[in-house]
């Protein structure tokens, strides 16, 4: 373990060392040039702006060529304390550079306005870099303390390097508590115009569709405005950047007003076959690692694997995201992101909305570059939210099936046409699962319907409830969309331990006023894929595929007959015909009406909701004694998989569709 803290200091020290190369590597030809008769800058201002940049370079060398051989030849007695306790000994460096902070950035931002030529040099390293030079500094004061505390976590106390690492954290801890005062304004400094304070509310990965393309970016909320931005690729070891895209002020943002004749931007979707075959490339490749994990067969092959995974899953967050939130400036310019979750739509709307009503903004150009490069400082969300970003040990969330009995909600203030949704987190975003009927005109509905989500390592369950509008000419249209008004939104977490006992929890969330009563129940994919022949051989559930057929003399069986027919004639439109969950209550109805030959399954079929009657085929086929693609042939189709890519999707979502799992 001392040795896994020590690489990842080896790796954060080579990126600070590259980032002080970049800006030594302009600062010589700056003075060599002041010396002559046309000086881009004067000596004292270059001594200004690059303050103790070349001693603190030297100080973070000599760090790393102390720490790199040791770390190769690595032994549990091997002794690194000495140079952590040099380090924190020389701190009275960063103190002078951090008194000289805003004298240099002013500086600079003198010298850009005045001098053509070093304005120029300044699109390379200008103030924007000694903002980040800056905040590298402050960093690996953090860091010296964050470093020797995890070297201690893991130091016996009769090791040599337990007193050294002790006082090297002493020394920097009281170091830093000294200049914390004055630290906190200089780093608002960097987003502060005339005495007020921007701060970073929210950020986010986003999907922005640009001219009918998607185009992954990160987008941070602040006090005064909403800025997008695109992650440079980083290139020869140099420290993560940001590039700006576009921001709005929100004194002139607004959700885009589409009105009948306008037209809306198409929105490219990704067939569900095509998503749910990235899927199953995902898991395979995830058992590919703990396989060789297992089978200990080095580290080259894991990061090939990962690299791959990392590929797959960032493609589908890219492709996922179908719901438009669209944001405009009134000069004139909108823009169209794509999110998979209502959830997370709303949200961003009441922040923004919530933010304008109190908001001022002055933005420079020099300004929007230092903000710009802060956001990497400054960002909450690190990572795109994938499973190859989580830690081994971190909890995976459920798989399985999740049945949830929305009961009834209370605290409405009026009658209304009231319907819930609900969401799961899975495969690293949120999607919609399950919808109930619209209970109409009242205060107090009372759905009580059950719904039965399959889970793909979810660790979240929301729940939004909606009033339905019916008269589509009193409604407002926002996002060119007909969309009905969310009157509340919250969420649980779904916890292990608690839903491990198989029994129905009850909960109530609380949103704005209202409290929804919920029970959920969790049934585990071992448990909920094990296939129990029927014991009564006259229905259709559970029984061989074969006895079926035989007894109503057909190649295919008539509950698929049916229920394909019904879904293909009027569920073409619907958007997740069988991702989305059906009635438990209306399967189980269709399920009894199926198994006793019920003459009336057809009308019955025809008023229900078409989720629940894909629903009833998915049952169908997870209830089969035998997999359809049967347990002889399941490694050929397993080895099939693993060869072929998009053609093939109809077949990975058949194994996936079907009860199958790529984890056996």
């Amino acid at each position: 373990m001392r040795k896994w803290v020590l690489s990842g200091i080896l790796a954060s020290e080579e990126t600070y060392l590259s980032h002080l190369e970049a800006l030594l590597l302009p600062m010589k030809p700056l003075k060599a040039a002041a010396t002559t008769s046309q000086p881009v800058l004067t000596s004292q201002q270059i001594e200004t702006i690059f303050f103790k940049v070349p001693e603190l370079y030297e100080i973070h060398k000599e760090f790393y060529d102390g720490l790199f051989p040791r770390v190769q030849q690595w032994s549990h007695q091997q002794r690194v304390g000495d140079l952590f306790q040099k380090l924190a000994s020389q701190l009275g460096v960063y103190r002078a550079f951090v008194d000289n902070y805003e004298v240099a950035m002013e500086t600079a931002e003198k010298c850009c306005q005045a001098n053509a030529q070093f304005a120029e040099i300044s699109e390379v390293m200008g103030p924007q870099n000694l903002q980040q030079h800056w905040s590298a500094a402050h960093s690996s004061l953090l860091y010296l303390c964050f470093w020797c505390q995890d070297l201690l976590k893991h130091t016996p106390v009769s090791h040599p390097d337990h007193p050294l690492l002790q006082d090297a954290l002493r020394i920097s801890q009281n170091f830093l508590s000294s200049i914390n005062e004055e630290i906190t304004p200089r780093r608002q400094s960097m987003t502060v115009k005339k005495g007020e304070h921007r701060q970073l509310l929210k950020d986010s990965f986003m999907v922005e569709l640009v001219e009918g393309a998607r185009k992954l970016r990160h987008v941070f909320l602040f006090t005064d405005l909403f800025l997008c931005a695109k992650l440079k690729k980083q290139i020869g070891g140099k420290s993560q950047q940001y590039d700006c895209k576009w921001y709005i002020p929100l004194t002139d943002l607004s959700f885009q007003m589409v009105d009948e004749s306008e037209a809306v931007p198409n929105i490219p979707l990704v067939p569900d076959e095509e998503l749910d075959a990235m899927k199953i490339k995902i898991s395979q490749i995830k058992n590919d690692i703990q396989r060789e994990k297992r089978a200990n067969k080095g580290s080259k092959v894991i990061e090939r694997l990962k690299k791959k995974l990392s590929e797959q899953e960032s493609l589908l967050l890219l492709m996922s995201p179908n719901m438009a939130f669209r944001v405009h400036n009134r000069n004139g310019k909108s823009y169209t992101f794509l999110i998979s979750s209502d959830y997370e739509r709303a949200e961003w709307r009441e922040n923004i909305r919530e933010q304008q009503k109190k908001c001022d903004f002055s933005l420079t150009s020099v300004e929007l570059q230092m903000l710009t490069n802060s956001c990497v400082k400054l960002q909450t969300v690190h990572n795109i939210p994938l499973t190859i970003n989580k830690e081994d040990d971190e909890s995976p969330g459920l798989y399985g099936f999740l049945n949830v009995i929305v009961h009834s909600a209370t605290g409405f203030k009026q009658s209304s046409n009231l319907y819930c949704t609900l969401e799961v987190d899975s495969f690293g975003y949120f999607v919609n699962k399950a919808k109930t009927r619209v209970y109409r005109d009242t205060t107090e509905p009372n759905w009580n319907e059950e719904f039965e989500i399959e889970l793909e390592g979810s660790q979240t369950l929301r729940i939004l409830c909606y009033e339905k509008c019916y008269n589509k000419t009193k409604l407002t249209k926002e996002d060119g969309e007909s969309t009905d008004r969310i009157m509340g939104k919250g969420q649980i977490q779904l916890d292990p331990q608690v839903l491990q006992d198989k029994d129905w929890q009850r909960t109530v969330i609380s949103m704005n006023g209202v409290e929804v009563k919920l029970s959920v129940k969790f049934t585990s994919r071992e448990f909920s894929l094990k296939r129990m022949p029927s014991r009564k051989q006259t229905g259709v559930f559970g029984v061989k595929i074969a006895i079926v057929t035989k007894r109503e003399r057909s190649k295919v069986p008539y509950i698929v007959r049916q229920c394909v027919e019904e879904i293909e004639r009027r569920g073409m439109e619907e958007v997740g015909i069988y991702r989305v969950s059906g009635v438990a209550t209306d399967i189980q109805a269709l399920k009894a009406a199926f198994d006793v030959n019920n003459k009336d399954v057809s009308v019955m079929m025809s008023e229900m909701d078409v989720n629940a009657i894909a629903g009833t085929l998915k049952l169908y086929f997870r209830e089969l004694p035998e997999p359809l693609f049967t347990d002889e042939l399941y490694p050929n189709f397993a080895e099939g998989i693993g060869r072929v890519h998009t053609p093939c999707a109809p077949l990975r979502e058949a194994l996936l569709g079907w009860g199958y799992t790529l984890s056996g």
